[in-house]
């Protein structure tokens, strides 16, 4: 596979896309600020480029629900380039009732779970709220997104899980009692997985903790005590055994009550849970050093450097953190970086803030038309 370093997206073309209906826009290598009023299509656009880098959508689980009003299909396509000057296009297409295909350099993927981590990328959106609001499940995605991406056999591993447990799962609520002997192989199949899985968590976690504390302290200044922290089924015990011992109580629930699928990743404020201690701009301060950590964990683990999309991310923000945030994703540590906002002076005023090159695009009603730029 094609490796391409300091990944950059030169252009992008929509086809039938959520409400963008026809877009081709040429990409500044650093900043693209796109701006205007809720439900012109700013997110959409930047769902694009996500969709572009994990085969799916940031917004949607339907893939067809992605296709805009009554058209019969959608496509996208993004020229990338890399710091070696290597060129390559991908692209995806989905018709209604079909399979979506995935293409580079115009030969489509046997397998989806290829592509994931060629074009590394981080998004900062409103909903990561989820990831302090939301159950377990939030914030193991989370580090299952990471973790795929640098990690091959990790995300291998994780489908291999997910399946047998799936298997399990079916047994447990089957008419008859399971048969033993093969509960017993589904679950030495799971162990193994497992152990592989929480192996990679503890260590990604670990790695990514000083990373976050020194992003919080930057962008809020001191004053406040953020923790991460990891907690598995497997941190002081032996899954066989537990599984084993749990097999009974699981056949009435209907369902596999131990494992790596109800690990946790805690989130603290002060030493309390940060769900019910923090205010709407504490806890949006922690989720951007988090997403911001996660950046810096990517580019540290691979040979590229990873998209940046900031959705919306200023609101609820005083001036300070603000000006910490840009000041920080602004530095040489940062590549390509994708921007939304609905007020044009907030952004105007980040712009005149930063010496590189930007591009400010504005958005009505899923049209996109260049603003303003600066080429160096």
């Amino acid at each position: 596979m094609l490796i391409i370093a300091t990944v950059k997206l030169n252009s992008i073309s929509i086809l039938n896309y959520r409400n963008l209906s026809d877009v081709n826009i040429q990409l500044s290598p650093k900043i693209n600020c796109f701006i205007g009023s809720n439900g012109m299509g700013k997110t959409n656009l930047l769902d694009a480029v996500y969709y572009l880098s994990f085969c799916k959508s940031a917004i949607s689980p339907s893939d067809s629900g992605n296709i805009y009003h009554d058209a019969p299909f959608f496509m996208l396509q993004g020229e990338y380039t890399g710091d070696n000057g290597i060129d390559c296009e991908i692209s995806c297409g989905l018709k209604r009732g079909e399979k979506k295909v995935f293409r580079r350099g115009g030969k489509p993927y046997e397998r989806l779970s290829d592509h994931i981590g060629s074009i590394p990328l981080v998004i900062i959106s409103p909903a990561d709220n989820e990831l302090i609001a939301g159950g377990s499940e939030e914030r193991r995605r989370f580090m299952d997104v990471v973790i795929s991406q640098y990690d091959k056999e990790y995300l291998n591993a994780l489908m291999r899980y997910n399946k047998v447990l799936q298997q399990r799962n079916v047994m447990l609520r089957g008419e008859r009692e399971p048969d033993a002997e093969m509960m017993s192989l589904i679950e030495d199949m799971m162990v193994a997985e497992a152990v592989r899985i929480h192996k990679r968590r503890r260590e990604f976690v670990e790695e990514l903790i000083p990373i976050f504390t020194t992003f919080h302290n930057a962008i809020v200044g001191g004053g406040e005590d953020v923790s991460l922290r990891y907690r598995s089924h497997l941190d002081e015990n032996d899954l066989a055994a537990l599984l084993a011992a749990s097999r009974a109580d699981d056949r009435r629930m209907g369902y596999t009550s131990k494992g790596v699928h109800r690990d946790e990743l805690v989130m603290q404020l002060n030493g309390f849970p940060i769900k019910k201690e923090g205010s709407q701009g504490q806890n949006k301060s922690y989720l951007v050093s988090l997403k911001l950590a996660q950046f810096d964990f990517l580019r540290r683990k691979g040979s590229e450097t990873p998209l940046l999309l900031l959705d919306d991310i200023f609101d609820k923000l005083d001036s300070y953190r603000v000006e910490q945030i840009i000041a920080l994703v602004s530095g040489e540590n940062f590549g390509q970086i994708f921007i939304t906002d609905v007020n044009r002076e907030h952004i105007d005023g980040i712009l005149d803030s930063i010496n590189g090159e930007y591009r400010l695009f504005e958005v009505k009603r899923g049209e996109t038309v260049l603003s303003k730029e600066r080429c160096l």
